[in-house]
């Protein structure tokens, strides 16, 4: 599971929005295919469903959406280049900096198309959010990694409240090698420590019985039947489980770090245009509400009309954080084997 799904009865229904998103644009007929996570397109109120039903009722011709989730998610694509195979999708939804790096680093030609430039919306996606130097990974949504915390039981504040004694045992992780969660709290920890430093840092968590467990839905299922008090999460987790003494939100050092997620058009699209318009679609205020809400993540613009509760519970760190495509290339791979021999052995 890459993302969680918000609970049931948070959209608005695709008859109540899809005749005011304000997009309207005709292409040649065509289905637009599109790869991505699991939880876009199963769980309780998914997005994928919604924005299938939303797009297609709002254009004059016959374009369908169908969508495809691939088991090894980015992999399958950079493999099928390899192979000289054809990709069969136009579009992909879920991208991050590691795997755009992934691929840059795997394949010597383009897997999705450059659009920098060539979508009107483009310029209303916040500066912050943008991943990719060369325009094709387009963001959608972010979340912000922080920690979920028992408060009647700890009060993390800083980095070195996670290594103090009185801490020993209380904190869950993911694996950085297996987890997107996971991986974005190792960076962090090199944010936070450099890449001279963070190994320590990590020593000094093992040596206060940290807990690496493989996936998100690992280390959240054993959060919630409370082996720890402390939890690396997302800071919309009381969106979905309310303000309570057990899902509170934590920033060390007033920080979060911002995992901003993207989608880009396969440079072998069979119906690029209407691809185009899917993610224009997308990036309109009422849909990028929508996205936010049902994934519990944060919109990629700053005018989508988000749920009054959503808005509430949702929490952006004081000071986000992150690392930058130039900062990662040549380094990221390095960073979480060094990581693993120390930490996953």
């Amino acid at each position: 599971m890459k993302r969680r799904t918000f609970i049931a009865g948070v959209g608005t229904g695709v008859a109540a929005t899809a005749g005011c998103l304000g997009y309207q644009q005709e292409s040649g007929d065509g289905v637009v295919t599109v790869a991505t996570y699991d939880s876009f397109v199963d769980g309780e109120e998914p997005v994928g469903p919604w924005l299938k039903e939303a797009f297609e009722e709002q254009r004059d011709d016959d374009v369908e959406i169908e969508f495809q989730v691939p088991e090894a998610g980015v992999n399958q694509y950079i493999q099928r280049a390899q192979q000289d195979a054809p990709i069969e999708a136009d579009l992909y939804v879920g991208l991050n900096v590691d795997e755009l790096i992934r691929i840059d680093e795997e394949l010597d030609a383009p897997l999705f198309d450059s659009l920098s430039g060539n979508l009107e919306r483009d310029d209303r996606i916040l500066d912050e959010l943008r991943f990719d130097p060369d325009g094709r990974a387009i963001p959608y949504d972010t979340g912000y990694i922080s920690l979920v915390y028992d408060e009647e039981e700890v009060e993390p504040e800083t980095f070195e409240d996670l290594t103090a004694e009185r801490n020993r045992g209380n904190l869950i992780v993911q694996n950085a090698q297996q987890s997107d969660p996971g991986r974005a709290f190792l960076l962090w920890t090199i944010h936070e420590f450099s890449e001279d430093g963070y190994l320590d840092y990590w020593a000094d968590l093992q040596d206060n019985d940290v807990r690496v467990l493989g996936s998100w839905s690992d280390a959240y299922n054993a959060y919630l039947e409370e082996e720890a008090p402390m939890v690396v999460s997302y800071s919309t987790d009381q969106v979905y489980y309310g303000d309570t003494p057990r899902h509170q939100v934590g920033f060390l050092n007033d920080q979060g770090y911002a995992n901003p997620e993207g989608m880009a058009r396969f440079a072998e699209a069979g119906d690029p245009e209407a691809t185009v318009d899917l993610m224009e679609f997308m990036l309109t205020p009422e849909v990028q509400a929508e996205i936010a809400q049902r994934n519990v993540q944060f919109p990629a613009v700053d005018d989508a009309d988000l749920d009054e509760e959503f808005a509430q519970f949702a929490h952006v760190p004081p000071e986000p954080v992150t690392f930058t495509y130039d900062e990662l290339a040549g380094n990221l791979d390095e960073w979480v084997e060094d990581w693993a021999r120390q930490v996953a052995q």
